[in-house]
Parts: structure tokens; sequence; C-alpha cells
């Protein structure tokens, strides 16, 4: 069947590569559907044809044949249908998706008003996947063949970082068993795993005994591989079942493990100690994320091979077992100490960058509100501590809004991304505003201003040139729907002329009031009234109250009361009557349905998340404004700078990686739709809403911005049509994106602190 993102029934339309692989010559993957493209063309463009009347609607041209073979527009009759059939097309994509959940999310990424999110919101079958990733969740207890070379990069780092403080524990626990009288045989273990974890590489250590797996139990008479069937359950998983087996006859019979006197002797002096070794080796090698393979090494060596009988321990390396035929089983084997792929690793559908930054939000709660005097941490770490705990929370709202869309209807989901959508930067505004209200620091109004431009010029210049740079240099060239783009834009266009609107007319009609003004000859303004006066500290007035009360200030009502309803004509064009901009399509066959699909996050699990990390970035941006104060007393530093930097781009980083992650993937459409509806939001929700609480409860907040925030947010909008004009991007054009972005960030760090400040 073919599920369509408008609820249409057309399944007319000629389909291109997945979105997530989206390419721009659909012949390069299907030959016959370039052929007869081909011949579809060359109806159109005036070719040898018998029969006039076959040629097709310009709705099943190819685009890509359109704008790459067809012949010049004056040799061509039908020449502007084709460059029409390419506006028209190019927005047609197929879509392929394991289940309905995850049609529904990838779905969503292409509607307005919508959070992009690239990672899976269910979990995906684990023999689809690819062996890269595969591998990434093996728990190293397979033998396989390897050729590579054992001496790499990430294996003498091992060495350096882990491997001889590993080994040391093991060699100084040695002596100790032996003493013991009662622990030679854990000394002796001890002395063998000593050597294997200075260098664990190309090395095994197996079990021998009779615990074997339960397929040799169902099948006695079989010989056991040692490089068998691949254990492809995840590391926080148990290890497969094991299961005892009668003794064989004329094996030696041995004291039951745990009734032994030794057992008792290592799990009181020798096996504490290594628990202590082990788990900070896990903890080491778990933050630093691409060593991975050293955590599952240790925390298996931890929670199986200490626990097991020494005499059923075998260490040996991988040549070595291939000669001998016995019964064991693999415990142990790694060839690599480092994956430059673990970066892709997920628990329970969550980044592991993400799940290593969730501690600093309880670090940053616990430090923040217990330390109040500033005696363990200064201002400046708890600051820092409290703006990155943002991270993680950001990233955990995004996959709570993304997991609600995909299990709900459209309205649901739009509803959710506008509220949830903007609630981590809108908390932060909020907070800094009442707290710069509380302590009559009118400079927090005006940091929070920075904020919101510098959250603009990023997701108008860094995301999208970021993007373009990276994809470009992966792709040469990519493509994307510009008329869908045009919408975004038309909306860029509308909002930020909204909310400088009242800048504007202030300009335009306020009085121009300076604090100091001199003449040319020292004299103040009042002993000398002639010559030619030089003014210090300049702006409009508008405490006077005339023009502000009775003009800009119904002006700023007007201006938030109309872009929330702008918004929701952008929302009503493009899912309802326009819903054809972006004409996305399930592939057939490719959805396995609701049911079968197993979802991360429930709807209810989802809700309840969203709410714990609002509120916890509540109390994070609570304590960052409450420590900022020394950050923004840096003399060297503009207080412009610390806005349109810190505070505005922080909290977008798990933005920034969505849409680098789609440029990787030819999916340049939605990487600059990441930035576009960012910034829109920015506009037309949260500025209004800014507004609107000031007017329940006065913060001191007026939308009035400086001129330099002005300028850069129009000449920035401006420059990224200029780019987007021909629907094509590479990473020259990211490039020149972002050396104006990085141009900007300049003016505002070289700066005067603003007023107040």
């Amino acid at each position: 069947m073919s599920l369509s993102a408008t609820g249409s029934s057309d399944t007319s339309s000629r389909r291109r590569r997945p979105a997530e692989h989206t390419q721009d010559l659909p012949w390069e993957h299907d030959p016959q559907a370039g052929h007869k493209d081909k011949q579809i063309h060359d109806r159109l463009c005036g070719g040898p044809q018998t029969n006039s009347t076959d040629t097709p609607s310009h709705h099943s041209i190819c685009p890509a044949l359109c704008t790459a073979k067809c012949m010049p527009g004056h040799a061509c009759p039908s020449h502007h249908a084709c460059d029409d059939s390419w506006e028209e097309i190019q927005s047609k994509r197929t879509i392929r998706a394991e289940n309905e959940v995850e049609a529904n999310k990838l779905v969503n990424n292409y509607r307005f008003g919508f959070r992009k999110w690239k990672s899976h919101v269910t979990e995906r079958p684990f023999e689809v996947r690819s062996e890269v990733v595969k591998e990434l969740y093996s728990e190293l207890n397979v033998i396989k063949p390897y050729s590579g070379h054992l001496i790499t990069c990430g294996n003498v780092v091992y060495v350096l970082l882990f491997g001889w403080w590993v080994s040391l524990a093991y060699f100084l626990v040695t002596p100790l068993m032996f003493i013991t009288i009662t622990g030679v045989p854990y000394g002796k273990l001890c002395w063998k795993l000593s050597c294997y974890f200075l260098w664990p590489f190309g090395k095994s250590i197996h079990e021998n005994g009779n615990t074997l797996r339960g397929c040799c139990v169902q099948a006695p008479d079989c010989e056991c591989n040692i490089e068998g069937t691949e254990d492809n359950s995840p590391v926080l998983l148990p290890s497969p079942t094991e299961v005892l087996i009668p003794e064989l006859p004329g094996r030696p019979l041995h004291t039951p493990y745990w009734h032994r006197f030794s057992t008792y002797v290592w799990l009181l002096l020798g096996y504490p100690p290594l628990v202590v070794i082990h788990s900070l080796a896990c903890l080491l090698s778990w933050i630093l994320v691409f060593t991975i393979p050293v955590f599952k090494m240790n925390a298996r060596t931890l929670r199986v091979i200490l626990l097991l009988a020494p005499e059923d321990v075998s260490v040996s390396t991988c040549s070595q077992r291939k000669h001998q035929v016995s019964e064991t089983r693999a415990l142990l084997c790694c060839y690599h100490a480092a994956n430059w792929y673990y970066y892709k690793y997920t628990v329970d559908g969550i980044n592991v960058f993400a799940v290593n930054l969730l501690p600093l939000v309880i670090v940053a709660i616990v430090i923040g509100y217990i330390d109040r005097e500033n005696q363990y941490a200064s201002s400046n770490v708890k600051f820092a501590i409290a703006i990155c705990s943002i991270i993680p929370l950001s990233y955990y709202i995004g996959m709570g809004i993304a997991s609600i869309s995909a299990q709900s209807n459209f309205a649901v989901g739009a509803v959710v991304n506008a509220t949830f959508g903007s609630i981590t930067e809108l908390t932060f505004y909020i907070t800094a505003l009442l707290r710069g209200h509380q302590a009559a620091n009118s400079c927090l109004q005006e940091v929070v201003k920075a904020a919101l431009t510098g959250t603009l010029l990023g997701c108008i210049l860094f995301i999208p040139g970021v993007c373009m740079i990276i994809g470009g240099l992966r792709h040469s060239e990519q493509r994307f729907n510009s008329r869908s783009t045009g919408v975004s834009a038309a909306l860029l266009f509308i909002s930020v002329g909204g909310v400088f609107a009242p800048t504007l007319f202030s300009k335009a009609y306020g009085n121009l009031v300076c604090d100091a003004c001199t003449n040319s000859t020292g004299g103040n303004s009042s002993s000398n009234s002639s010559g030619q006066f030089v003014c210090h500290n300049c702006h409009y007035d508008l405490n006077n109250g005339t023009l502000f009360r009775n003009h800009v200030e119904p002006l700023v009502y007007t201006v938030s009361a109309l872009l929330p309803v702008a918004y929701i004509i952008g929302l009503i064009f493009t899912l309802k009557t326009h819903s054809h901009i972006y004409d996305i399509h399930v592939g057939e066959g490719q959805v396995t349905g609701h049911h079968g699909a197993v979802v991360h996050w429930s709807r209810w699990r989802s809700l309840v998340i969203l709410i714990m990390a609002t509120v916890l970035t509540s109390a994070c941006a609570d304590l960052a404004t409450e420590h900022i104060q020394p950050i923004l007393n840096q003399p060297n530093i503009s207080q412009y700078f610390i806005g349109v930097t810190v505070l505005a781009m922080v909290p977008e980083i798990p933005e920034i990686v969505n849409g680098i992650q789609f440029a990787l993937q030819n999916n340049i459409s939605l990487s600059l739709e990441v930035g576009s509806c960012i910034a829109v939001q920015v506009c037309m929700l949260q500025i209004p809403i800014l507004v609107c609480f000031n007017a329940f409860y006065d913060v001191g907040f007026v939308l009035l911005f400086s001129d330099m925030h002005l300028w850069a947010s129009i000449f920035s909008v401006i420059l990224v049509n200029y780019i987007f004009m021909d629907g094509k991007s590479d990473y020259f054009q990211g490039t020149a994106l972002v050396v104006v972005y990085l141009i900007l960030l300049a003016m505002y760090y070289f700066a005067p602190s603003p007023a107040g400040c």
C-alpha cells in the first residue's frame, strides 16, 4: 500500500529514491526507469515520435532529465513545461520505513512546524542492520577470523590509558593470593590475566568445563565450534542462557564452586580490589565512547570471568585455539580497543553522548543548590556545568516530541511541536528576565535579546552552512526542494520583518538622546552651544511616555498577535491546502504495521519524560542565570558575544547534529529545514510568548533591538534566500554562509557592552 503525508490516494506519481538516500538522478539506480524517462522527455521536447497524443502530462516527467538533458529553449517548444516539471516533481520522494510509526516520523520531518529528528523512535530489527552496526553491539564472546594488523593507534592508546594499570592491579593481587596458600589457583589466574590485559588483542579467554551453550545440550554429539554463531545481544543484556549438563565419563570430579574455602578467600581478598579497578576502567572507557570495546571487555571480566572456578578459565591466542578440540566456550576475544563508529551507539534509542551527558544535570543541580557559598565550585564552573546540562535535556525533549508525533495524528503532533518545541529556550529566557527584574539588572534583558538574535543568525547562517559544507564534501552537489524552501523563506521574511518592525518604527519617529556630549574644544554642551559636538551612549528615548505608550507599545502587541496567526496559516497552507508541495509517499510493501513496531518510548512515557526534562531544564536555566554575572563582568568579552554564541547555540547542538546527519545521507532538504524551522519558531512563537508574558508580569522586556541585531538579521535573511534561490547546494555556498556568520560573531566580540551592563 502507499501512504501519503497528505492523505492523498494519488499513487501514480513517479517515486524517487528514499528520503534517507535521496539522489538527484533516478536512472543511476534504475536504468529502466531512466530509459523510460528519456523516452518521455524525447516526446515532450520534440523527439522523433509517431504519436503526439501519447505525450504525458508534465507531472510524470523526470525532473533531472528536464534539467540535464532537455534541449535549448528555442529548440524545445515545451521547455517551460520541463522547468515547471522540475519544480513540481523534485519534491516528490518515496520514503521507506520498517513500520508505520517510523514512517510517520519520517513523514513528519517534511512537515512545516515539526521538529526534524534523525534518530529512530522504534527498535530496528537487528538482522537487517549493517555489519558495522552489528559489530558495535557484539559482546566480544565470539572468535572470528581476523587477518588485519593488531598494532593500531587505538590499541596503543589502550595500553597507555588502560592496559598498564589494569595489568599492574592483577600483578599486585597475584602474590596476595599466593600468600593465602588456598588461593594459589586464583594467583595463577591473576598472573595469566595480568599478561592478558596488558595486550589482550588477538588473545582469547575460554571456559573449560561442563557449562555449555544450550545448543550443545540439544545436540550432545555436535562439535562445539569456536567460530560459531555470533552473539548479537546488546551490551546491557545478559549473556546467552547457560545450562549444566551431566558429568562426562572419565572427567575428574571437582568440589562445587560455592563449597570451596578458596572461593571465599578470593571473594574477600582478591575480588574486591579488582572490582574497583574494572569499574574505574568501565567508567573511563564508557565516557570516552569510542573505547566502548574496553568497557565491554572489563564488564564481562567482572561479571563472568572472575566468578568462575580458576581451573575452568584458560587464556590463549586465537591461533592456538583453532588447533584445540575440547569442551570449551569463548568468553572474551577482542581485536580492537576503539571503533570510530561508536558515535552511532544507542541505549534504549538514546545516543550514547546524550546518555553520558545526563549526569551533568544531577551534578549541576547538586552543586548549584547545595553549595550556595561557592565553597567547592566557583560561579564560572557552575555556569558552565548548568549550560552544558541543557544539551542532553534538549535531546530528551526532542526525542519525546518525535515519539509522540510519530504515534499520533498530525494535529496532535503540531500542538506538541508548537508547545514543547521551544520550551528549552523559553525556559531560559523567562528565567533570565525574572532574575534580571528581581535584581534590577537591565543587562540580562539585553542578553536575552542577544540570545534571540544569536539563535536567528545561527539557524539562518551557521546550521545550513555547516550542513552544506559537510554534505558537499561527501556528495559534491546536492539538490533540495526549492519550492518548499521558498515557503520557509517567505515565513522568515514575514517573521523577521514583524519582529524588527517596532525597532524600525522607533528609529523613524523617536528622539535620539545622548548621555554625554562634548564639543571640539573640550567644553560640555551647557557651557558652549556652538561648534561640533561628540556624543556618547546615544539611544532613542522611550521613557517620556508619549511615543512608546501611544505608538510603539500598541505596535508591539499588534505584531505579537499577528505573528502566531501567520504561523498557523503556514501550518494550514503546508499541511492542508497545499500539502502537495511536500508530497511524501511511503513506499509499497515497506510498512509492516503499527502492532509489529516496538517503540522505544510510548506516548505516556514520552509525555512523562517531556515534563521531567522541562522541569530539569528550568532548574538548570535558573542556575545558569544565577551564575552568569561573573561571565558578563569579563572586561575583554562583550555581553553581546556571550548572548549570540553560548546562550543561543548551546541548546541547539542536538539540532545541529541532526542537520549534519541528514546532509551526510544526501538529504540536504531536511538539513536546511532544521534551521528554518527553529528560526521561524523563534520569531513567530517564542518572541510573542515573551511579549505576552511581559504584558501579564512586567519584567521590563521591550521588543526593541539594537542596530547591530537589526541589520545583522535582515542581511542574513536576504543572503540565505539568495543562496537558496537555485535549489542546489555545495560546500562553497556553505563556506560563504559560515564565513559571514563568523564575521558577524567578530563584530559582536569587539562591540562595546550594551547599556546597563
